[in-house]
């Protein structure tokens, strides 16, 4: 029994002992660690974290932070600056550039991203594979309201042809056949009028044909080859303005009406945007040489190239080599009064005088500067800049297209290339906004002669009628006493 009381005094000696440790004050605080871990078992039992284990040391922090900012003052002196911070304001002046010379991107501004573009790729190499083309491109983006257009533009081989006839095509001869038989069936008089003659395609590989397009919505779906396009469907698109919608059979809803659906437009479209805003550094396409003639392959390995910075200046060393779309719809002009057919008729002598009386249409020459290219609606066609002014030395020159939103070219030595992203839409000019109202009319100066008045009782309409009926009366009496007066004059 008093070694059991030994020991339990021994333990009570030893508990006490551990305490009196344990309530110790910090010499840095004026807290002790049985205070600290009261008030962290204290934190345990009223938040319950699970795993109470693992974070112990997080709750543990908590209760220091806790403690000490009651008595933390708010007024904290400042870090101090470090080297490394210091060494990072210095370097910083290099990133940065005077107020003048500042730009919108350090890059041309135009992209489809780095992943989509690694799609692309790959989608370009499987369209070259499985048609067997010796050249391709990515010609640009085309959006639209239900799904973009992913263009690629490949060069014309000889022999190729086209697989079906244009739609307005077979339709009009469906309705000169039926029209035919019609007449040879009820025996109608035919009609003397005949329309003016219709501007020929052009063949394929050149003019607005010279090159060959396919389509996807999204790299890794069938490539869809585009029509050729015609000098009417080109007239007609000029004259319109509608959204892609993304489906290439979507008829193309419009006045004047459009000769086709929606792979058509945009086969014009793409006529109209390359014509206008392929160009290239002066110097690296020579005039009077077909593409891919040996001559021209020299005279590509020979061209020195422009210097980054003249071309961002001046527009005199960039060149259309896309051949301009006249108004007849073609790039090369064609007299309609010439007939390939055998027969002729006296009564096409008149229509022929008067087309031989039309003056060819003539273009700009292949090669123009776009130094020469005409303004719309006071704005400048191209827009010039560098893709950066800190490292001139790996910059490129870039010129933004003002009447085709969404037409870039930028070159960089020996090197250039064209692309286009956009809504396929020419620029119109400012927005539609509608005129302001005008103000409204000033109201009518109210008075008796305008004023609505009550409608009289029973009693007052009687008294008004006696009244009328006396006053008649007594003009009654007076038109008589009038009468008589005129009698005894006359007598």
């Amino acid at each position: 029994m008093d070694a059991k009381q030994d020991r339990s005094e021994q333990i009570m000696q030893s508990a006490a002992s551990l305490k009196a440790f344990m309530m110790t004050s910090s010499t840095r605080c004026d807290s002790n660690l049985y205070d600290h871990l009261t008030r962290l078992l204290m934190k345990v039992m009223d938040e319950h974290p699970q795993n109470a284990v693992d974070v112990i040391e997080d709750l543990s922090h908590d209760v220091k932070r806790t403690l000490f900012e009651d008595k933390q003052s708010t007024l904290r002196d400042l870090p101090q600056t470090t080297a490394a911070e210091l060494l990072a304001e210095q370097q910083h002046l290099l990133f940065t550039q005077p107020a003048e010379e500042e730009q919108e991107d350090d890059l041309a501004g135009v992209g489809l991203g780095r992943e989509e573009m690694q799609r692309v790729f790959l989608a370009l190499k499987q369209l070259m594979e499985s048609q067997a083309l010796l050249h391709c491109r990515l010609w640009g983006k085309v959006l639209g309201t239900g799904s973009s257009y992913i263009v690629a533009e490949a060069e014309y081989r000889e022999g190729e042809e086209e697989e079906e006839k244009s739609s307005e095509e077979v339709t009009e001869e469906e309705e000169r056949e039926a029209e035919a038989e019609e007449n040879e069936m009820y025996r109608l008089p035919q009609s003397t009028y005949k329309p003016l003659p219709a501007v020929p395609k052009e063949d394929l590989g050149t003019g607005a044909n010279k090159c060959v397009y396919y389509v996807c919505t999204e790299p890794g779906l069938p490539w869809v080859k585009l029509p050729s396009v015609s000098p009417a469907q080109i007239t007609a698109a000029r004259q319109i303005r509608k959204f892609f919608t993304g489906r290439l059979d979507t008829p193309v809803v419009s006045y004047p009406p459009f000769p086709g659906n929606e792979a058509q437009y945009l086969r014009a479209q793409i006529a109209r945007i390359s014509a206008g805003t392929q160009v290239s550094p002066q110097g690296f396409f020579q005039a009077g040489k077909e593409e891919g003639d040996e001559e021209e392959e020299a005279a590509r390995d020979s061209f020195e190239g422009i210097p980054v910075s003249k071309l961002a200046e001046s527009l005199s060393t960039w060149v259309h080599h896309v051949q301009h779309v006249l108004q007849q719809g073609r790039c090369t002009w064609v007299n309609l009064a010439v007939k390939t057919g055998e027969d002729s008729e006296e009564g096409e002598a008149e229509e022929k005088e008067e087309l031989d009386e039309l003056e060819p249409e003539v273009g700009p020459p292949l090669y123009t500067p776009l130094s020469e290219d005409a303004e719309m609606f006071n704005v400048p066609p191209w827009t010039s800049k560098m893709s950066s002014t800190l490292t001139s030395q790996h910059a490129v020159a870039v010129q933004r297209s003002n009447l085709w939103p969404g037409a870039y070219a930028y070159a960089c030595g020996k090197k250039f290339e064209n692309i286009y992203v956009g809504w396929g839409l020419k620029y119109s000019g400012k927005g539609y906004s509608p005129a302001v109202p005008p103000l409204p009319q000033k109201e009518y100066p109210s008075g008796p002669e305008i004023t609505e008045a009550l409608d009289p009782s029973l009693e007052e309409e009687q008294v008004l009628k006696e009244a009328l009926e006396e006053q008649r009366a007594a003009q009654e009496e007076m038109e008589d006493i009038d009468d008589e007066d005129d009698e005894e004059e006359d007598d």
